[in-house]
């Protein structure tokens, strides 16, 4: 099967492909097919994207990649969050049944070498070759490819040489050995693939949509946006979507990690994956299927994972020279002590070969990239989204957090604070006067003042004769008697204020609330308190920063006294007054005192300043500003995410110093008893092994990192 698509983007499935080096050896062989270029490979989602030229460029390709013993299927675009089929148990893989009939073959050989002496070396050797074939097949077409120096390059000439010098039975074990490493690594990849995988999982295949005053089963997928559909309690949602009626309490945990249900209801908007636990939804789809929160999230990773980091960057360099400077070493090894010294051809050559296998820079190539895919992956299922090994290097060095107030900080809407009556009247009669002016209308403060009336209980009937006095309040007739909402200003000019009351009112300003004031037949009978509150882990989240060393900053349009009143409530400092252009000018300035800065915000009127900043961080509830915008986001909003993805990050940096030190310092160890004569061949290719699945197994403790700070 082959992609007939001209001079555009082609995608393909590669399966088999676990490593940096796998990738590195595919991309090196591809940059010699002519028409082909624009070449991006992820090893975690099994992915190969690039451009050809022609139909005829697609065909080589493939011939290409399954030269190099790949499987490779093309992918159409737009597909939906496509990962391959399910991966089954290791036996049934090529590499598991390859890695299974070389075992059974090497104990055959044991077992007849015992029956027939002085067949030995044939057994072994016919044992050997069952699982050298494939992997000198692979060195070959890698050479041809442009891609002399790989593992399979060293691993074939050792297990030759030791053919050649009578050492077969430690020849077929080497092979066996590095088969069975490439077979955990193959496993360990794996569990990173399904571990985004099992993302797309938590979208229901079917849902119930309203059609003909009917609902009708339908796949999810097929959902379009404007369609409404019914989610039953205790069903998963099928889309992302806005309540149209009903109420319940929504398990977001399966998404967010969040332990307690939110309750939500009708204008409230909910996330495909999404548990309806106790009521039933009507719900409008506001995102196709390939575009809703989860598939985003999925496709950001993909693509963040193509993204190297600085230090992957690095040990892709080394490598390109290592595995080079490996062959020079253990030829060296081999020739020189027999030449130099007169010491013994066949001793020499044995520890040249067991240099070769311990210069197989498997454990050190996968050491960076298997740590950060881990860590990426581990954040985007707590909906921290990361774009790339890069950023998520530099959060771990961030040493300021300039963050925006509104919708930050704050939940970016109003809440009613206070409620303060005056005279006779109740504060229940004030909340429903004021209630009753503001039913109908869309200003913020308005239906802050209705949402707390309907919370207490309270059924909101509205005023007549309504009329908005622009720039003062509102004015109607409720319950035969005129009323009267607005600014103390306003209301002042209509009666005068009484002495507490005006003592009141400073003294909720001063802690940064709007008050309105209430007059009922021209006499104050009320205040109404509002402010856009922080966030229930706001304070909690700018602790966790100062306990990182972080310096966090408030950065707001705000005025000075509404931005102290809130700084001093989360303790923070805080810049007031700003325009976009300040708060870029800001995070220069905190860059030129030689910090780490970080610029937390909405994503539209923070533009400037968080691609200023060293890392941009976009807060957001889903939205497209908040996972297209940046250089990662905080998907639901919590204040305490960002020293989660802190700390994340230097998880990672400290797991990826970890599987270096282990790469390296294992080879270090087998090289100095190698060449002392203490360890074999065997050994050598069991410390490459060893080291592969413990850098690899390290690197895999990440995906349950994440949710501690």
């Amino acid at each position: 099967m082959t992609t007939n698509v001209a001079a555009q983007k082609i995608r393909y499935r590669v399966q088999g492909m676990d490593c940096a080096s796998c990738a590195r050896k595919i991309e090196t062989a591809l940059t010699r097919v002519p028409g082909v270029s624009d070449i991006s490979i992820s090893t975690t989602t099994e992915t190969l994207r690039l451009r050809a030229a022609e139909a005829a460029t697609g065909e080589q390709v493939e011939k290409v990649v399954r030269g190099l013993g790949y499987g490779i299927t093309p992918v159409e675009e737009g597909a939906r969050h496509d990962h391959g089929a399910e991966e089954g148990p290791w036996w049934r893989s090529a590499k598991g049944r390859l890695t299974l009939f070389c075992g059974l073959a090497l104990a055959a050989a044991w077992g007849l070498a015992a029956l027939l002496p002085g067949y030995e070396a044939w057994l072994y050797t016919a044992a050997m070759l069952i699982g050298l074939v494939p992997i000198a097949r692979r060195a070959v077409s890698a050479a041809m490819a442009g891609a002399p120096f790989t593992i399979e390059t060293l691993m074939s000439i050792a297990a030759v040489g030791a053919v050649i010098i009578g050492e077969t039975e430690e020849a077929a074990i080497v092979v066996l050995l590095f088969l069975v490493g490439e077979l955990l690594e193959g496993v360990a990849a794996g569990r990173a693939r399904a571990s985004i995988r099992s993302l797309t999982s938590l979208v229901p295949k079917t849902a119930f949509i309203e059609r003909n005053s009917s609902l009708e089963e339908v796949a999810a997928e097929t959902l379009a946006v404007g369609d409404v559909i019914a989610v039953r309690p205790g069903d998963r949602v099928p889309a992302d979507g806005m309540i149209v009626s009903g109420e319940s309490a929504i398990d977001e945990a399966p998404v967010t990690g969040e332990s307690t249900p939110k309750r939500k209801g009708e204008g409230e908007s909910v996330f495909a994956g999404t548990i309806n636990t106790d009521g039933s939804l009507r719900v409008r789809v506001t995102a196709a299927a390939e575009d809703n929160t989860i598939a985003r999230v999925v496709r950001l990773v993909e693509e963040a994972q193509e993204a190297k980091a600085p230090t992957e960057r690095f040990i892709d360099r080394f490598s390109r020279y290592y595995t080079p400077a490996v062959l020079v070493v253990g030829a060296l090894v081999a020739i020189l002590p027999p030449l130099l010294a007169g010491e013994p051809w066949g001793e020499w050559v044995y520890k040249g070969l067991a240099v070769l296998l311990i210069g197989c820079p498997c454990a050190l190539v996968i050491s960076t990239p298997a740590a950060i895919a881990a860590g990426l992956a581990a954040g985007a299922r707590r909906g921290l989204l990361i774009k790339g090994g890069a950023v998520l290097e530099t959060l771990g060095k961030v040493t300021a957090v300039a963050l925006d107030k509104t919708g930050t900080l704050t939940e970016g809407r109003p809440k009613v604070t206070d409620i303060v009556a005056l005279g006779e009247a109740s504060e229940r009669d004030v909340l429903e006067d004021a209630a009753a002016l503001d039913a109908t209308s869309s200003h913020p403060i308005a239906k802050a003042i209705v949402a707390r009336a309907q919370a207490e209980g309270i059924e909101v009937a509205p005023a007549i004769g309504v009329m908005a006095l622009g720039g003062k309040g509102v004015k109607g007739r409720f319950k035969r008697r005129g009323l009267f909402l607005g600014s103390p200003k306003a209301a002042s000019a209509i009666a005068p204020l009484p002495p507490e009351a005006e003592a009141r009112i400073g003294a909720l300003q001063d802690e940064g609330k709007t008050v309105s004031v209430l007059l009922v037949n021209d006499t104050p009978v009320g205040l109404v308190a509002v402010r856009d509150e922080p966030r229930d882990d706001a304070l909690e989240g700018l602790k966790a920063l100062k306990a990182r060393g972080v310096t966090p900053v408030m950065l707001t349009g705000d005025n000075a006294r509404t931005a102290a009143a809130i700084a001093r409530t989360l303790g923070v400092e805080p810049r007031a007054d700003l325009l976009p252009q300040d708060k870029l000018r800001i995070v220069n300035e905190l860059k030129a005192q030689g910090q780490v800065v970080a610029k937390v915000g909405d994503g539209i009127n923070d533009a400037p300043a968080l691609a200023a900043a060293d890392v941009g961080i976009a807060m957001g509830g889903g939205t497209d500003v908040a996972l297209e915008t940046a250089d990662g986001a905080v998907l639901h909003g919590r204040v305490l995410d960002i020293a989660r993805m802190i700390a994340l990050s230097k998880a990672t940096m400290g797991n990826i110093r970890q599987n270096i030190g282990v790469a390296l310092g294992l080879k270090a160890v087998f090289l100095v008893t190698t060449i002392l004569g203490i360890t074999g061949l065997w050994p050598a290719i069991l410390a490459d092994t060893g080291a592969t699945v413990l850098v690899t197994a390290n690197a895999m403790r990440l995906l349950g990192a994440g949710r501690s700070v």
